[in-house]
């Protein structure tokens, strides 16, 4: 599984993407995130998480250099030892909250995806 961003005809990318970029710009091409390594640019810990999101949840946003251009991307980190400016990695997780908890069908809330991992 790839944590895919969008590269666009202007030299840009989006992280998700989406079918226009800036100023209108059309898609052309897709970037592995998961291939490269990021730098926190900020944190939260969250106490107050929905039903099966793991607590205490650390989040970051993280920033990632390719080719002259920048692109971001929230998610959670693997540690609560995070600060800003730390480098870090995406990491491939099959569940990114337990799928039983709360009041919809677990099917719904199967979700897996990408952690941030200092490197």
């Amino acid at each position: 599984m790839s944590m895919e961003a969008t590269r666009y005809d202007d030299g840009s990318i989006s992280y998700p993407g989406h079918p226009r970029g800036r100023g209108g710009a059309e898609p052309v091409g897709t970037i592995d995130l998961s291939e490269y390594t990021g730098e926190v640019v900020t944190w939260t810990t969250s106490t107050a998480t929905p039903p099966g999101v793991r607590e205490p949840n650390t989040l970051a946003i993280v920033e990632f250099e390719i080719k002259g251009e920048s692109v971001r991307a929230l998610g959670q980190v693997t540690t609560d030892d995070v600060e800003t400016g730390d480098e870090v990695e995406p990491v491939y997780v099959d569940e990114l909250r337990e799928p039983g908890a709360g009041i919809r069908e677990p099917e719904s809330q199967d979700w897996d995806g990408y952690r941030f991992q200092p490197v």
